[in-house]
C-alpha cells in the first residue's frame, strides 16, 4: 500500500494508507487470517470535490478485484471502511462461484448521493480507480447508476456498468433476475425433485427491476405469483400487466402465507431475521436481495425448520457476470448462457452442503475457497 501524491490540481488524488484508519475493529476486520486478509485498502480524499471513499481489494487470485462504487451517507469514517471491507470479501467469494477470473473489490464514497454527488466528484473517484493500475474495476451499487460509470469512465479505463450508448451494457437487472430464476430452479430440483416451478406458489418481496423481470420468469414457467412491495405504484404496475398475480398486503403478511412454497426477498438485505424465519411458511428461499442473512445464526435456524436456503451472493451474479463481459465486448446471449449455469453451481451447493452435513451458504463458502485457493497456489 502506498502513498500517491499530485503534483497539480489535474494529477491522481492522495490515496492514504489503510493504517491510517486508526480503530481497533477496522484493523481486525482487515487482518482477520480467517477471511485471508484483505490484500489492499486506500483511503481517498479530493478536497476541490468533496470527495471521501474507501477502495478495498479483498483477493486477486484469480484475477483484477472487480465489485461496483456504493455511494452511502456513512455514520463514520470508520462505518464506511468496515463496510468496504465486508463488501470486497463478498464480491471475492460471488466472483469466485459465477465463474469469473476476477477478485473481489468494493468501493464506497462517504456522502448523501442526493446531496454532494457532482461530476467533478465522480471524475475525481475515477482517477483514483486509474491509480491502481487495473488491480480494481468498478462498477454501479447502491447510489450510483449507469449515467454515473459514464462519467467516471472518462478518467480511467477501468470501468463497467455503463451506458449502450458509451460502449456498456446498460441496466444489468434482466440477467441478474434471469441467474436468480435459474437458481430458484435448482432449490426446486433439490427440494422436490422437479426443476419447474409450475404449480408453486412463490411470494416475491420487492417487485423492482429485478423482481419485476423474475415474475415474468416465474409466470412463463407456470408459477402462481404474489407479491408485495414498499412502494404501491411498483405493485400496481405487475398487476396492470398481469391480472394474475396477486398482492399481499405487506411482507408480513407474504412470509406468513398459507401454502407458500418458495420465499423470494428482491428488496433490502437482513430479511431472514429472528422474526421473519420463526413464521416463514415457504419451505424455499431464493430472491436477489444482498446480505439477507441478518446474521449467521440465521441460516441454521432456517435448516432447524427444514427451509432450504439458496445462498444470495450465488443465485443473484447475473449482474456482475454481465458487467465483467462488458470489459470484452458485451454480448447478451452469452451473458445468458453463462447465468444459466447458476443452475448448476446451485446444484452443486446443495449436494455439497448435504454430504458434509451444513448449511449451503458454509458449503457455498468452501467451493469459493477451494477455487481461490487452487488459483493462489498456481
Amino acid at each position: 500500500m502506498t502513498d500517491v501524491r499530485p503534483s497539480s490540481a489535474h494529477s491522481v488524488p492522495e490515496v492514504s494508507a489503510a493504517h491510517t484508519a486508526t480503530a481497533s475493529g477496522v484493523l481486525h476486520t482487515l487482518f482477520r487470517s480467517d477471511q485471508g486478509g484483505h490484500e489492499q485498502v486506500v483511503l481517498c480524499q479530493d478536497s476541490a470535490s468533496g470527495l471521501k471513499a474507501v477502495i478495498a481489494l479483498h483477493n486477486t487470485a484469480l484475477g483484477p478485484a472487480l465489485g461496483g462504487t456504493r455511494f452511502h451517507p456513512y455514520a463514520s469514517e470508520d462505518e464506511a471502511v468496515l463496510d468496504a471491507l465486508n463488501l470486497s470479501r463478498g464480491m471475492s467469494y460471488k466472483n469466485a462461484l459465477a465463474g469469473l477470473d476476477h477478485g473481489g473489490g468494493k468501493a464506497v464514497i462517504i456522502g448523501d448521493p442526493e446531496a454532494i454527488k457532482t461530476e467533478e466528484l465522480l471524475l475525481a473517484y475515477g482517477r483514483f480507480v486509474s491509480s491502481l493500475g487495473g488491480r480494481y474495476v468498478t462498477a454501479c451499487d447502491v447510489g450510483t447508476y449507469v449515467a454515473d460509470m459514464d462519467v467516471v469512465a472518462r478518467t480511467n479505463r477501468w470501468t463497467t456498468g455503463r451506458s449502450p450508448e458509451n460502449g456498456g451494457a446498460g441496466d444489468s437487472s434482466v440477467l441478474t433476475a434471469y441467474g436468480v430464476f435459474q437458481g430458484m430452479r435448482a432449490a426446486a430440483q433439490h427440494q422436490w425433485g422437479d426443476p419447474s416451478l409450475r404449480g408453486r406458489k412463490v411470494g416475491i418481496a420487492g417487485v423492482g427491476k429485478v423482481g419485476r423481470h423474475l415474475v415474468e420468469h416465474l409466470l412463463e414457467d407456470g408459477a402462481e405469483v404474489v407479491i408485495t412491495d414498499v412502494r404501491s405504484e411498483s405493485v400496481d404496475r405487475i398487476l396492470a400487466n398481469h391480472p394474475e398475480v396477486r398482492a399481499a398486503a405487506d411482507t408480513e403478511a407474504l412470509i406468513r402465507m398459507e401454502g407458500l412454497d418458495v420465499y423470494a426477498p428482491c428488496a433490502l438485505g437482513g430479511a431472514l431475521n429472528d422474526h421473519s424465519v420463526p413464521v416463514l411458511t415457504a419451505k424455499v428461499v431464493c430472491g436477489a436481495a444482498n446480505n439477507q442473512l441478518a446474521h449467521p445464526g440465521a441460516e441454521k435456524d432456517l435448516a432447524d425448520r427444514g427451509i432450504l436456503y439458496a445462498p444470495d451472493y450465488v443465485v443473484n451474479a447475473g449482474g456482475v457476470i454481465q458487467v465483467a463481459d462488458e470489459l470484452h465486448g458485451f454480448d447478451f446471449d452469452r451473458c445468458r448462457m453463462k447465468a444459466g449455469k447458476i443452475f448448476d453451481t446451485t446444484l452443486s451447493i446443495f449436494a455439497r452442503a448435504k454430504e458434509d452435513g451444513i448449511p449451503p451458504a458454509a458449503a457455498a463458502d468452501r467451493l469459493a475457497e477451494l477455487r481461490m485457493a487452487e488459483a493462489r497456489s498456481a
